[in-house]
């Protein structure tokens, strides 16, 4: 079955594009979730409208991802833990600390972009990569000191 992605699908393709899926996927899950369309001769007709449409609507959320971007790679977020012996940390720092911490520097963001291979479990500075876009990544400083 061939349909028409209203929106981005990991693994499958882009906004705009038509691709080939299985009969059951396609009528039982992207139609009706409202994910894609059915590829007709008049949806492919009204689809050369929508693309410049749906264009429109990537380069616009493009721009506002790579401002996002730009506001989080001028930050730089501190944050103070507890430390026992040789500098390890009472616990780690994990994306819920970090996306908690962005809330209360002003950004907003889901804490699923945030991309943090493992918790941080010592004291310094990291760059912590936020894939804020399918094509822009921000790499954000996180500082962590030690409580006095």
């Amino acid at each position: 079955m061939k349909v028409i992605l209203k929106e981005d699908i990991p693994k499958l393709g882009r906004m705009g594009e038509t691709v080939q899926v299985a009969r059951g996927y396609g009528r039982n899950y992207l139609i009706p979730q409202g994910k894609a369309i059915q590829a007709t001769s008049k949806n492919l007709k009204a689809l050369e409208h929508e693309r410049m449409l749906i264009q429109r609507k990537v380069d616009l959320a493009r721009k506002d991802a790579e401002g996002l971007a730009g506001k989080i790679s001028g930050l730089t977020l501190t944050l103070t833990r507890k430390v026992v012996e040789e500098d390890k940390l009472y616990g780690s720092v994990s994306v819920s600390d970090i996306s908690q911490a962005l809330e209360e520097a002003g950004v907003e963001i889901e804490r699923k972009l945030i991309k943090l291979d493992e918790p941080i479990k010592s004291l310094g500075e990291f760059q912590v990569s936020i894939k804020v876009h399918a094509d822009v990544t921000a790499e954000l400083t996180v500082q962590v000191v030690k409580e006095e």
